[in-house]
């Protein structure tokens, strides 16, 4: 039997969320007919890069940087949620309800908040969105990195900071299931859309392995009705890393525009 790495943790909340996506998992393992090997130890870089990966999910922009060439896309989840659709989700611009300041250029000169360097969510989108807005290469005051979705979205609420760019499915979940999370806090904008993020294998999987995984997948959710609900995912859809280029687009819009680094 085959055994490897398989994790997805790139939405690890709400806990239904977490919980949905470990069934999914070990669905999608059997009809594999693979075993899960610990990956505990492993960052998520050595994960995606380990020869021994089965199934993983990373983030968009590190697929373009860090990994491009060294993985194989095996689709992009559809989901069904107020703010993703048709395989492509954003990031929402967020301040405090009493934060008397309603337009994005307003916030210019502000403290910024954001997950991690190398996040499309957190930080590509984020810069494409406020670069026109620059000053001097610059258009926060400050920045700081919170190192993770949730962590931003508290430190907002703390008022640790003014402005965060939050990635569209965590925060739909949370409004959903864990509102807590979100209250107190409004969207200001959104930022362009982009694709959902990858699901990932090994770079030795050939195109048809991948498309194998990809319905198997399918045939997971299929079966786990109300695991799809929970994810909110309709299905899996194709990709390729060719579809995630227009990260890189937006990278170098925020070049042209003057603002080549948040931080």
């Amino acid at each position: 039997m085959t055994h490897g790495f398989a994790e997805l943790l790139m939405y690890v909340a709400p806990d239904r969320v977490r919980a949905a996506n470990h069934t999914w998992l070990t669905r999608i393992l059997q009809l594999l007919g693979a075993n899960r090997d610990d990956a505990s130890a492993l960052a998520l870089k050595p994960l995606w890069l380990s020869p021994n990966l089965l199934l993983s999910q990373t983030c968009g922009y590190p697929l373009m940087t860090a990994l491009r060439g060294k993985v194989r896309v095996i689709g992009r989840p559809d989901y069904q949620l107020p703010h993703s659709a048709n395989g492509n989700h954003c990031s929402l611009l967020l301040a405090r309800n009493e934060d008397p300041r309603t337009e994005l250029a307003q916030f210019y000169d502000s403290h910024g908040l954001i997950n991690n360097e190398d996040s499309n969510s957190g930080m590509n989108l984020l810069r494409h969105r406020i670069a026109f807005l620059q000053r001097d290469g610059r258009f926060f005051a400050s920045v700081s990195l919170t190192g993770g979705h949730r962590d931003s979205l508290r430190w907002l609420r703390e008022g640790k900071g003014d402005l965060a760019a939050i990635d569209s499915v965590t925060y739909d979940y949370l409004a959903r299931d864990a509102s807590e999370e979100v209250a107190g806090l409004r969207v200001i904008e959104r930022s362009a859309l982009s694709p959902t993020l990858p699901y990932i294998g090994p770079v030795t999987l050939d195109a048809a392995q991948a498309e194998r995984v990809r319905l198997l997948m399918n045939q997971a959710l299929n079966e786990l009705p109300e695991v799809a609900a929970t994810l909110a995912i309709r299905e899996v859809m194709p990709a390729r890393e060719e579809d995630y280029l227009v990260l890189l687009d937006y990278q170098r819009e925020a070049e042209h525009n003057g603002l080549p680094h948040i931080v």
